[in-house]
C-alpha cells in the first residue's frame, strides 16, 4: 500500500468518525500541551533560581569569625576567634586549590547627603571583589580600582536603592557624601540585579570603599569576613577542610571545631539546585506523561475498533500475500499518524501558553516559563513512547487475525 493511499484512508476513516476522532486527537493535543507546559515552568524555575542566586556571586563561600567549643592545646572553650588581613593572604598561598581569596571590613554607618541620611552597611573591598559578587556599575561610572586601594582615596560606590534614597533624580557619580564626618567622591552606582540572599544586607542598599582607606579611617586590620572561590568546584568539600587545617595552626583552634569558623558555601547550594530541579521537573514531567497517556488510551481504543471494521480488508491484504509485519507496519503508521496530528496541534498551544504566561505576576520568584530545546525533546521522546504503546496492540491484534474469520466478515 502506498502512502498516499494510506494517508487517504486514514483521513477517510477519520472523516466517518469525526466525533471519536476529533476526541482522540484532542486528548494528544492537550496532553502535549500541558506536557510542555509543566516542563517549560519547571525550566523557568530553575533558570530563575539560578539568576537569583547568581546575584550574591558564583560559586563562592564566606567565612565568618566564630568561637570556641572544643578545648585544643590548653585553651578552652568560648575564645573568640578574629580574622585579619594577613589570614586571607595566608589561605592563597597554602591553599592551591583556591581561585581567589578577599578581606572584607564591614560596618553599619551613617551616609549622607544635604539633608538626607541613611544607615548603610559599608564594605572595605578590594577591587576583585568586583568579579567574585558580580557587583557591576551602570554606564558613567565604575567600580574601584588599584589606584583607589594604593592611593587610599575616599572614593565610595553606591548600592542603586541607596543611591536613590540619597540621589532620588539626581546622577550620583561625581559628587560627595559625608560618612565619618569625612567626604567621599562618589564613582559608581550598581546596575540594578536579581539578588535573593546576603550575608550583610542586599547589595542594592550597600556602600562600599577601598579596603585600604576603611582600614586607615577605622585603625584596624580586623576585617569581618573573607571569601574565596574554588578552581574547581568539584573541589570544594577538600578546600573547606583545608581552609579548617590552615586557620587551625594560625588560631590555635581544634580544626574539627566548625563552630570555631562558620562557612557559608554556596558550592553546596548549586550541587543540592541539580538535585532538587531533577526531582521538581521529572515530577512535573510524569504529571504531563500521565496527561499525555490517558490521550494514548484513547488511541488505542479508537485503534482497536478500526480493527474490528477493517477485519475484511485486512483478511483481503492477507490473501494476495501481505505479510503480519506489513499489516503491522500499517496500523503502527496510522497510529503515530493520528498522534502526529494531535502532537503538531499541541505544540503549538504549549507554546502559546508558554508565551502567554511570560509575563505572570510572580514571575521574580518562580521564573517565566521557558520553552527550551530539552523541553521538546522530552516531548518527543513521550510522544514516541505513547505512539508505540498505543499502537503495539492494536496492530499485534490486526497482524494476528485469522485469514479466514477475516473474509467471512
Amino acid at each position: 500500500m502506498s502512502i498516499l493511499s494510506l494517508f487517504t484512508d486514514l483521513f477517510r476513516n477519520l472523516n466517518q468518525q469525526r466525533l471519536r476522532s476529533f476526541l482522540t486527537i484532542f486528548g494528544i493535543m492537550w496532553g502535549t500541551a500541558t506536557l510542555i507546559l509543566l516542563l517549560a515552568f519547571g525550566v523557568g524555575f530553575r533558570d530563575q533560581t539560578v539568576l537569583n542566586m547568581r546575584g550574591m556571586g558564583d560559586q563562592l563561600a564566606i567565612m565568618f569569625p566564630g568561637q570556641t567549643t572544643k578545648a585544643f592545646e590548653g585553651y578552652g572553650i568560648g575564645r573568640p576567634i578574629r580574622f585579619r588581613e594577613a589570614d586571607a593572604w595566608m589561605l592563597k598561598q597554602q591553599i592551591s586549590e583556591i581561585d581567589v581569596v578577599l578581606p572584607e571590613y564591614s560596618s553599619y554607618l551613617q551616609i549622607s547627603y544635604g539633608e538626607k541620611r541613611r544607615n548603610s552597611s559599608v564594605g572595605g573591598v578590594y577591587p576583585g571583589y568586583q568579579d567574585v559578587r558580580n557587583m557591576y556599575e551602570k554606564q558613567g561610572g565604575r567600580w574601584l580600582n588599584d589606584h583607589d586601594i594604593r592611593e587610599q582615596r575616599r572614593v565610595i560606590f553606591l548600592g542603586n536603592r541607596l543611591a536613590q534614597n540619597l540621589f532620588e533624580n539626581e546622577d550620583p557619580v561625581g559628587k560627595s557624601v559625608m560618612m565619618q564626618d569625612t567626604p567621599f567622591t562618589v564613582i559608581g552606582v550598581l546596575h540594578e540585579k536579581i539578588q535573593n540572599s546576603s550575608y550583610s544586607q542586599q547589595d542594592q542598599d550597600r556602600a562600599f570603599i577601598p579596603a585600604t582607606t576603611f582600614s586607615t579611617m577605622m585603625g584596624t586590620d580586623i576585617i569581618n569576613n573573607i571569601i574565596y572561590t574554588p578552581k574547581d568546584p568539584a573541589m570544594a568539600e577538600n578546600i573547606r577542610d583545608q581552609v579548617y587545617e590552615v586557620m587551625g595552626r594560625k588560631h590555635r583552634f581544634d580544626p574539627s571545631d566548625t563552630d570555631a569558623v562558620g562557612i557559608w558555601d554556596t558550592n553546596e547550594f548549586w550541587a543540592f539546585i541539580d538535585i532538587m530541579f531533577l526531582g521538581i521537573n521529572g515530577f512535573l514531567g510524569l504529571i504531563g506523561f500521565f496527561t499525555l497517556a490517558v490521550g494514548g488510551i484513547g488511541v488505542a481504543n479508537i485503534m482497536f475498533v478500526v480493527v474490528q471494521e477493517r477485519m475484511k480488508e485486512i483478511g483481503i491484504r492477507r490473501s494476495v500475500g501481505a505479510k503480519r509485519h506489513h499489516i503491522m507496519g500499517q496500523f503502527f503508521l496510522e497510529t503515530f499518524l493520528i498522534i502526529g496530528l494531535g502532537a503538531g496541534a499541541g505544540y503549538a498551544i504549549g507554546w502559546l501558553l508558554v508565551q502567554a504566561t511570560q509575563n505572570i505576576p510572580i514571575k521574580e520568584f518562580v521564573g517565566a516559563p521557558y520553552f527550551s530545546p530539552e523541553v521538546g525533546l522530552i516531548a518527543f521522546a513521550v510522544l514516541g513512547f505513547v505512539g508505540f504503546a498505543a499502537g503495539l496492540l492494536p496492530a499485534w491484534r490486526a497482524a494476528r487475525l485469522d485469514i479466514v474469520e477475516c473474509l467471512r466478515r
